[in-house]
């Protein structure tokens, strides 16, 4: 059998991969980056300042550490987003693996509302007896809760709405009218800004305080971080926007953006099963009694 030199091999051609020339594999092989471990060195700065703050002190540490954590994901996300549209690196592979990460981080999200929703149910179901609550009752009865088909219903019918828009945007994207998801993005973002102000509102004028027992504290650790996702989901929204604008997404290839908008749906669905068991449930007939 004749010898066959490297140069004789047959190769796949790079147009094949996205990968750049001579690369015969389509897996995306990332550059030394510094991100990982200044990651970890913002993370364990805000750390520690949060620790000493809740000591007394280290205000400032944990600010810093906490602007620390923001820039490291700027910076790394940028490297993400420039290695996607100029160094095509996302081949159809590397988008199955990007898939794969974001539904597992979803999958993450989910128990974490999975433990509040548990601990409110818990309160409601099986309420303790004390001194202000000597019957056993849900709600309590010191607390005065929220109407449930005012604000609550406004904010719910923001967020469906929302879900509409994300969705317009969607399919504007893979018809390729990227004016048209620009503007169906632009009205996303907004409506995510609306419910973040309006819940705002709803706990300057709450008739309760966080500390003031069992119902606000699982009423506003399970609102208070759902909105903290409502607050990430309109960041990576707009985001997104600014990218449709600078045309970055094309109808074959716009991960970033159904990334974003499987996160907005899933903050949708969490704030439907928080209104029916929060507002409506847990607060007016649910519980015990």
């Amino acid at each position: 059998m004749a010898d066959i030199t490297h140069a004789q091999m047959p190769h796949p051609p790079a147009s094949a991969h996205g990968a750049g020339a001579g690369i015969p594999h389509p897996y995306h092989l990332v550059k030394p980056s510094p991100w990982p471990l200044l990651g970890a060195f913002a993370g364990g700065l805000f750390a520690l300042g949060m620790v000493i703050y809740m000591h007394g002190g280290g205000k400032l540490l944990a600010i810093l550490g906490f602007a620390s954590i923001l820039g490291v994901m700027f910076g790394w996300w940028r490297d993400v987003i420039r290695e996607a549209v100029r160094e095509k690196a996302h081949t159809p592979v590397v988008k199955i693996g990007l898939r794969y990460g974001m539904s597992l981080f979803i999958a993450s999200e989910v128990m974490f509302f999975a433990a509040f929703f548990w601990a409110f149910y818990d309160a409601a179901l099986f309420p303790k007896v004390f001194a202000e609550n000597p019957q056993g009752v849900w709600p309590p009865p010191n607390i005065e809760p929220l109407e449930t088909f005012h604000l609550p219903l406004m904010m719910t019918l923001i967020l469906l709405l929302s879900g509409v828009t994300v969705t317009w945007a969607h399919h504007a994207i893979i018809e390729g009218k990227n004016a048209e998801a620009s503007k169906a993005l632009g009205l996303t973002v907004l409506l995510g800004v609306m419910f973040t102000f309006f819940q705002g509102w709803e706990y300057a004028h709450a008739a309760f305080g966080f500390k003031e027992g069992i119902y606000p504290s699982t009423f506003f650790m399970a609102t208070g971080f759902h909105g903290f996702h409502v607050i990430v989901g309109t960041i990576f929204l707009a985001v997104c926007w600014i990218r449709t604008m600078k045309g970055h997404f094309t109808p074959k290839s716009h991960f970033g953006f159904e990334a974003a908008a499987w996160y907005w749906h899933f903050v949708d669905v969490v704030w439907l099963f928080l209104f029916v068991s929060v507002y409506w449930w847990g607060s007016h007939g649910g519980g015990a009694h």
